[in-house]
């Protein structure tokens, strides 16, 4: 059994991983709320422009570039390759961990338990306000592990960690902050992309779209995220995440039907 699997009087270090690109307006507070208490940070850029590597490297000489993207889950799959400590805990730059989440951090290291994948609630911040219904509250992602015990799979996009056979799930406690969307047009372009990669992934797959479905999956998600996950109570940013959720899922069936489209151009 690998040694940070296994319980121990020694206190298991800690890796803070991250892929990022163009996060100069982020990248700071996130890596103010590690630093100091973790003992290593991996960053994996993918081609900034902006001063993300600047900013980098004033917490850490541990950056990288990967810039051919092969997508989120592969290229977190290359960030794993440069982390060295016997956990990893998981961020994304717009992201920032909460004093009650890193002692239920360090309470884990202290006494590492075998097999085990840790899950987080995330508390997001989206036109002005916390997010705590339209489905997005506590919205548990996986983020804490032994290195050696697993790995992102190979989505391009929406990946997640691999639950190896007998392995664990249990939930930390205290929130990791999200400061997601704070206009419109930065929801747009992050949706865009993430239209894109999924079109292609289920293309790839064989699958196909239509604009009928495309319909009725962007009218099920409204009424899901505005009525059954209470985004009404929200207010006029819940009514709003629900609109563009509603799009997001319209964009992305969208994007497979024209990718899958048969037509032939006239002569």
């Amino acid at each position: 059994m690998p040694a940070e699997a296994a319980h121990s009087d020694r206190r298991a270090t800690l890796a803070v991983a991250l892929i990022v690109k163009n996060e100069a307006q982020h990248l700071a507070a996130c890596l103010d709320s590690v630093a100091g208490w973790v003992d290593e940070i991996v960053i994996l850029d993918s081609g900034s422009t902006d001063d993300t590597e600047q900013i980098a490297r004033r917490y850490t000489q541990a950056f990288y570039t990967s810039a051919d993207w092969p997508g989120f889950g592969p290229q977190r799959q290359r960030a794993q390759t440069h982390v060295t400590a016997d956990w990893i805990l998981w961020l994304d730059a717009d992201e920032r961990v909460t004093p009650q989440l890193r002692e239920s951090i360090e309470a884990v290291l202290r006494n590492p338990p075998p097999n085990t994948i840790y899950q987080v609630a995330r508390l997001s911040w989206a036109f002005g306000q916390f997010i705590r219904h339209c489905g997005w509250y506590p919205g548990h992602v996986e983020r804490l592990h032994p290195r050696k015990l697993t790995q992102y799979n190979d989505a391009l996009v929406h990946e997640s960690l691999v639950l190896p056979p007998g392995a664990q799930l249990a939930t930390l406690q205290g929130d990791l902050l999200h400061f997601t969307y704070s206009t419109v047009d930065e929801h747009l372009r992050k949706s865009a992309g993430y239209a894109i990669a999924w079109a292609e992934q289920r293309a790839a797959a064989g699958k196909k779209g239509s604009l009928a479905t495309a319909t009725l999956h962007a009218v099920a998600r409204f009424f899901r995220t505005y009525f059954l996950r209470l985004g009404i109570l929200d207010g006029k940013a819940g009514f709003l995440l629900s609109v563009m959720a509603a799009q997001s899922v319209f964009n992305k069936y969208a994007c497979l039907w024209s990718r899958t489209r048969q037509a032939k151009p006239p002569r």
